[in-house]
Parts: structure tokens; C-alpha cells; sequence
């Protein structure tokens, strides 16, 4: 499983709303400058969470995003999934029903299976919340 620049980028823009939340909505173009990814690719990604209802928009001159809700109600697994689909490592793991003729006897199931749950475990328990956290400490620490 590798992560596309989608994934990574939609990461980014969540985490940038998360740390620049106050009170006011925040323009694609001052999340380009800052996160130095394209506004025209942002605007892409912007839209996919805005249909999921990840974020809010107000149009306008002063208008931009924020998020719908609070950091710790966005774990990096919901935001992955939706811009990348699934994380499994494998197709034959991709569905909830597995329609592989091989399981049974197929070993390395076994394999990616653990990878999958491994990966799974990691993104769901990991939140937006957790990654401000860690950002302020790594400052704190850049700092000292």
C-alpha cells in the first residue's frame, strides 16, 4: 500500500484547518502558500472533503473552509479512505467479503491480512487531535 499525493495532500489541508481554526474560514490560496501544494490540485481535494461533509464552506471575498467538526472527531483512517478508498494492502482484502478461491489454501492471506489489521488499527485510533499534539510537542522540542 502506498499513499498518493491525494491522500497526503488532503491530510495536510485537514490538519491546516485544524491548526488554523480561529473563527474565521480559511482560503485554499493561504492553505497552498503555507502547505506549498498547488491551489488548483487543493481545490480538487477541498471538494471531495466538502461533499463528505468533512468541512464547511462560505463563499465570498471573506469566504473559505473550516472544519464541520473538531479535530478529535477526524482520525486519519476516515480521511485516507476517502481519498484514497481502500488501504488494503492486497485486492483480495478489499471487500468485506472476500471472493478469492484461494483463501483457504493460500498462506499469505494469512500475511495480508495482519497488514491490513496492522494498518487499520494505526489510522483509526490516530486523530487529527493526536496530530496537533504531536506537532506542538515536536516544536517544543525543536524550541528547546
Amino acid at each position: 500500500m502506498k499513499i498518493s499525493t491525494k491522500g497526503r495532500y488532503a491530510l495536510r489541508l485537514m490538519l491546516d484547518l485544524a491548526q488554523n481554526d480561529k473563527q474565521d474560514p480559511i482560503s485554499i490560496k493561504d492553505i497552498a502558500a503555507r502547505q506549498q501544494i498547488s491551489d488548483k490540485y487543493l481545490e480538487q481535494i477541498i471538494s471531495i472533503l466538502n461533499k463528505a461533509g468533512y468541512v464547511k464552506s462560505i463563499r465570498g471575498p471573506q469566504g473559505g473552509y473550516f472544519l464541520a467538526k473538531a479535530p478529535a472527531h477526524y482520525t486519519v483512517g476516515m480521511i485516507l479512505r476517502l481519498t484514497e478508498g481502500s488501504l488494503a494492502p492486497v485486492s483480495c482484502l478489499e471487500d468485506s467479503e472476500n471472493g478469492c478461491e484461494r483463501q483457504t489454501d493460500c498462506v499469505t492471506w494469512i500475511l495480508w491480512g495482519k497488514i491490513n489489521e496492522a494498518v487499520n488499527n494505526v489510522v483509526d485510533s490516530i486523530t487529527l487531535a493526536d496530530l496537533l499534539e504531536w506537532q506542538s510537542q515536536r516544536r517544543q522540542t525543536n524550541h528547546e
